[in-house]
């Protein structure tokens, strides 16, 4: 469904990145990791390549907060391959003091994940929009998250030492309305705009986390990460070529 297709994925060497990277492979479009860590992304390179057994992956070093990186990275891609079909902002750029609790924040912090991360994402959604519009169509997909669309459960977290993020709400939520708000900037460039908002990937969290987790859920509880491939390719491919600035949850009900 994807034969060809030029999708650029920031993050493209993370969790979710990867299972990206092989969804267009397995759809037979060219997967282009676009991640600031040069030494693991071409790692990732050569294991997905040699477990696909295929020559469509590629990998670009990206800094999402750099205007410079971004333009390298556009005209690196322009030039190889004469086109970009669409980018997946899904990279997670965060400092070490990301995280802590709320009155532990300090508000230099605090700005600087909303600047990274939201910042971010406004910064490669405008700079490959811009070649989107020279080349007249262009498919953009951002990562939010099941914490942009409702506030935490923050008794699933008990008696672990895991808690939700103010700074990754934030940051999430933004970037839902980012991403409306670009939608309708867009109006007539023929470039599309949605969102895939997540709920939680496993990632061998503790059980008692799990557990409780799951009892706010309808079935399964925490998602694979394989889980999101369909919703992936559905908004990539020409199904959805009429949805525009929409958010699409993948959560098994856990916002309900």
């Amino acid at each position: 469904m994807l034969k060809n297709e030029v999708v650029v994925i920031t993050g493209g060497a993370g969790l979710i990145g990867q299972e990206f990277v092989k969804t267009v492979v397995e759809q037979n479009g060219i997967a282009i990791i676009a991640d600031i860590n040069e030494e693991i992304g071409y790692k990732v390179q050569d294991d997905l390549s040699k477990e696909l057994n295929s020559e469509n992956i590629d990998f670009v070093k990206l800094d999402i907060t750099s205007k410079e990186s971004l333009f390298l990275c556009i005209n690196y891609l322009d030039e190889k391959y004469g086109k970009i079909d669409a980018l997946i902002n899904n990279a997670y750029p965060r400092n070490k003091n990301f995280g802590r609790d709320v009155f532990e924040i300090e508000y230099d912090d605090f700005c600087e994940n909303i600047n990274m991360n939201l910042g971010g994402y406004f910064l490669s959604t405008q700079q490959f929009a811009k070649y989107f519009n020279k080349q007249r169509y262009g498919n953009i997909i951002n990562m939010s998250s099941i914490y942009g669309v409702v506030a935490p459960k923050f008794e699933i977290y008990k008696n672990t030492n895991m808690t939700n993020a103010i700074e990754y709400a934030a940051i999430k939520g933004g970037l839902l309305h980012l991403t409306k708000y670009f939608a309708k900037y867009f109006k007539g460039q023929n470039i599309r705009i949605n969102a895939i908002s997540p709920g939680g990937i496993f990632d061998n969290q503790p059980q008692p986390f799990l557990d409780a987790y799951k009892e706010q859920c309808l079935n399964k509880g925490m998602l694979d990460k394989s889980d999101l491939k369909g919703t992936l390719v559905y908004l990539l491919s020409d199904m959805s070529k009429f949805v525009n600035g929409q958010n699409i949850i993948v959560d098994d009900g856990f916002v309900l």
